[in-house]
């Protein structure tokens, strides 16, 4: 291993596993803990001859750990070293170390609980914390704990918090390597990034090939930006001897085989890699790093169901992964996008994907290992409830797991294919349906990323993208289609076909011309995303699930009265489409005839003022047929009806100046409250009056009747008198006092008479209206009416004086009070003078107690 830093620790790593069944293991990229420590392992005795199996994250890391093994062993791949994964094996009778991806790790634990064959299981670069290392752990454990207590596992990682994992493993033994890290300059920006992001790294490319000796690994967040950047280098020309190599997931072996090798001598490399870059896959000559500060990766809305693709900053730890990359061989130089200050308000590490993802794959893995709930297995953290939740929905809908949430024998075959479970269901119900070949071709293009995500016209249907794997449909709008992915898809695709023919041996043709089906098979995968066209909205449809979607801009699918949409944006607050196929409304009926209801729908109708009563027959969300109702429940009409004058507000009611004054009584009443009413008792007691709580059982009895508790309990005090009406012109037409007046009592209808009266008498003779309107109940009278008053008039039992408004003969207000025996002590002379010159010809006495009051308007002769 030519004296790599994890030899090291190799002798205590081994004495670790010799004491104990697990060990944690870190050690920093490079320090050579993938190639060394499987091959170290070999040899030790509690092995007995078993396999190790080495887990790694992704297929080129699985691919470059396997041939960097054999290659120690100076052996080819498939002898002593081996690996498996999707579509890809090469393991022989003499292999002892096998590397392979997560899924297929799992894959093992469920068919062979106890592992048998294998002594050990090393997780390599655990500190990413995807979903299926979590789960293999999670089942690994669970193996150990029951059938295999011999079984070891190592974690080993680069960047990790090792105590939680330690806690885990029942307080495993850390072994950590320090490895050798050359130093490494950082260079950050000295204002924040303001233009186009990838501008700025060009000309950060460019100035590091004039300044800088060695090739370069620039951390772009995805195969767009790769693309672009790519392309800006090529046409603003490049210096002699400098090649540029992309590096994603989607990239065929060859292809990435061609970025990771080193340069040829006297040539200099511009490697542009998303962040599959950061660990597990070495990349020889890289002196320099050049990092984005993005990262690209997907996030599960369990309140969509929607998986979608987010850019964000990237996190320390993979910031600092990043930046190690510069200095594995020689001292390097690391260009950071962002600033330093910036650089302090990262996150520490990405949240692991077990708290973000769409949890079905795991919750069937769950069931077919035989636990009904995740929650019987030990993590290192819990899935979350909502989560599990939408995928335990989602999993009974497709048939996979039974009202009691065990697994069925559906679930069982969907868990045999080794893709997403809608999938899986699609192809396995494609059968008898004899669409299996298409449904295979549908899941291996659903599997891999877009044919036309190049397109300079954006174009969702999926029937273009089988035409263009049959060559029935020219490549167009700009689209650049790899034939290698063609050829990708359609290797997928026989494979699934094989398989599928081994788990339903029933006769299915392989490959049926009509792609117009596609539709059909997508609403198997797909039942929550079969989509309706809404009436008035070009090109926006309902989800059977009850979310909006819409098309980003003009689409052939968007006069599809029907559509099952397999891709959707959930960004906003309707879903962007960006892959679906017609559908036919006859085909939904024919696949979910057993889950369409019928029922009622009563409804309040804002065009036309009316109550709007139709039997529908729904599928979830969707309407799939709807006529009108002639017999309607007379309670749901009423409902709806009500709701209708809801959304039209009280104020459009017949509301007569008699009924809006008795509101106003009796809220004037309802308002007095425990001080008022307790002072009326007392003062009821000393006139030797009757208590004016008793006769309404206490101050808070008086009802609520403003706007907005009238408007909570309409169906309460207006519901029964409304039965029969359909339309709010019948309702404002309804005479709204007997509805209102059954809300007081017989006692409470006599107390509001004699409390709260609507008029009052003055000397005068005259009954005097009373103004409700005001905190406090107004009388406004002429001034001449008033003469030989001594005393402000009160109500309420003589406890609550009104607001007198004296008016003059003009009906002006001339004075304002409360305290009518002040008034006629300390301001009615100036008040006389003022009026007798305005009006000479009337009465205005010297004495005004003691003059008798008049309604007339003249002195009497």
């Amino acid at each position: 291993m030519n004296g790599l830093p994890i030899e090291d620790v190799l002798p205590d790593l081994l004495q670790a596993l010799a004491r104990r069944s697990n060990a944690l293991l870190t050690a920093p990229p490079g320090a050579g803990k993938t190639t060394g420590v499987p091959l170290a392992l070999l040899d030790a005795p509690w092995l007995a001859g078993r396999k190790v199996l080495v887990l790694e994250p992704r297929r080129l890391a699985a691919r470059a750990a396997a041939h960097r093994l054999a290659a120690t062993l100076a052996e080819p791949v498939g002898g002593t070293v081996g690996y498996r994964m999707r579509m890809d094996s090469k393991v022989g009778l003499s292999t002892r170390v096998e590397v392979v991806t997560e899924g297929v790790l799992t894959r093992l634990l469920i068919r062979d609980p106890a592992l048998e064959g294998y002594g050990a299981i090393l997780f390599d670069e655990f500190h990413e914390r995807s979903l299926q290392a979590d789960t293999g752990l999670a089942l690994a454990l669970q193996a150990q704990r029951f059938l295999r207590s011999d079984l070891r596992l190592l974690v080993m990682s680069a960047t990790l918090d090792c105590g939680p994992v330690s806690e885990l493993l029942g307080g495993a033994p850390v072994v950590a390597c320090a490895g050798r890290m050359f130093p490494v300059e950082t260079r950050y920006l000295d204002r924040p990034l303001t233009g186009p992001r990838e501008a700025a790294v060009v000309q950060c490319i460019r100035r590091s090939l004039a300044r800088d000796a060695g090739s370069l690994l620039v951390f772009l967040p995805g195969m767009a930006e790769i693309r672009r950047v790519e392309r800006s280098l090529v046409e603003g020309g490049l210096p002699e001897r400098v090649l540029v190599a992309a590096l994603h997931g989607d990239l065929p072996q060859e292809a990435q085989d061609q970025a990771i090798e080193p340069a040829k001598p006297g040539m200099r490399k511009i490697v542009l890699a998303t962040s599959i870059a950061e660990t597990s896959v070495t990349i020889d000559g890289i002196r320099v790093v050049i990092d984005a500060g993005q990262l690209r990766a997907p996030r599960f809305d369990p309140r969509s169901g929607l998986t979608r693709l987010e850019t964000t900053r990237v996190t320390q730890d993979s910031a600092d992964q990043r930046r190690g990359r510069a200095g594995r061989l020689e001292p390097g130089i690391c260009y950071r996008l962002w600033t330093e200050q910036e650089h302090q308000t990262l996150l520490p590490r990405r949240a692991p994907e077990i708290l973000e993802a769409d949890l079905s794959s795991l919750l069937l893995d769950v069931a077919q290992w035989g636990a009904s709930d995740p929650w019987e297995l030990s993590w290192l953290n819990p899935p979350p409830d909502a989560a599990v939740a939408q995928a335990r929905d989602l999993l009974t809908s497709l048939g996979a797991l039974d009202a009691a949430r065990r697994l069925t024998g559906h679930g069982r075959q969907i868990g045999e294919l080794p893709l997403h479970p809608r999938l899986a269901h699609m192809l396995l119900k494609s059968v008898p349906m004899g669409g299996a070949g298409l449904a295979c071709e549908v899941a291996a293009l659903l599997s891999e990323r877009d044919l036309l995500r190049g397109a300079a016209v954006r174009a969702t249907d999926l029937r273009m993208r089988l035409d263009l794997m049959h060559g029935i449909r020219a490549e167009r709008d700009g689209a650049s289609v790899d034939r290698r992915t063609i050829e990708r898809i359609k290797r997928a695709a026989d494979q699934w076909q094989r398989q599928l023919q081994a788990l339903a041996p029933e006769r299915a043709p392989r490959r049926p011309a009509d792609v117009d089906s596609a539709g059909s098979l997508l609403a198997l995968a797909y039942p929550d995303r079969i989509a309706q066209r809404q009436k008035g909205g070009e090109g926006r449809y309902l989800l059977a699930n009850g979310r909006g979607a819409v098309f980003s801009g003009p689409d052939v699918l968007a006069a599809e009265p029907y559509l099952v949409i397999a891709e959707l944006d959930a960004g906003s607050p309707s879903a962007r489409i960006d892959l679906a196929a017609p559908v036919s409304c006859d085909e939904i009926e024919r696949l979910y005839a057993d889950d369409i209801v019928e029922s009622q729908a009563v409804s309040w109708d804002d065009r036309t003022g009316a109550v709007r009563a139709s039997r529908q027959r729904r599928l979830a969300a969707l309407i799939v047929s709807e006529e009108p109702l002639s017999d309607p429940d007379p309670s749901l009409v009423a409902k709806a009806l009500l709701d209708g004058v809801r959304r039209a507000g009280l104020h459009t009611l017949r509301w007569t100046p008699e009924l809006q004054d008795w509101r106003l009584r009796v809220q004037f009443l309802r308002s007095l409250g425990q001080r008022d009413v307790s002072a009326s008792r007392g003062r009821a007691g000393e006139m030797g009056q009757r208590d004016v709580s008793a006769s309404r059982g206490g101050p808070d009895d008086w009802p609520d009747v403003s706007d907005e508790r009238l408007l909570e309990t309409l169906d309460e005090w207006l519901g029964p008198y409304v039965l029969g009406i359909t339309t709010l012109e019948r309702v404002q037409r309804l005479d709204l006092t007997l509805p209102l007046h059954c809300l007081l009592t017989h006692t409470q209808h006599r107390d509001l008479t004699r409390l709260a009266p609507t008029h009052l008498a003055v000397p005068s003779g005259s009954l005097i209206r009373l103004d409700y309107n005001e905190d406090v109940p107004v009388l406004a009278v002429r001034l001449q009416e008033m003469f030989g008053c001594k005393e402000t008039p009160r109500i309420v039992n003589g406890t609550v004086p009104v607001m007198l408004h004296l008016l003059s003969p003009a009906k002006r207000p001339v004075q304002v009070t409360k305290d009518l025996a002040s008034f006629w002590v300390n301001v009615y002379s100036e008040v006389r003078k003022e009026l007798r010159g305005r009006y000479p010809k009337h009465h205005w006495p010297e004495d005004p107690l003691t003059a008798p009051a008049t309604a007339k308007t003249k002195r009497r002769s």
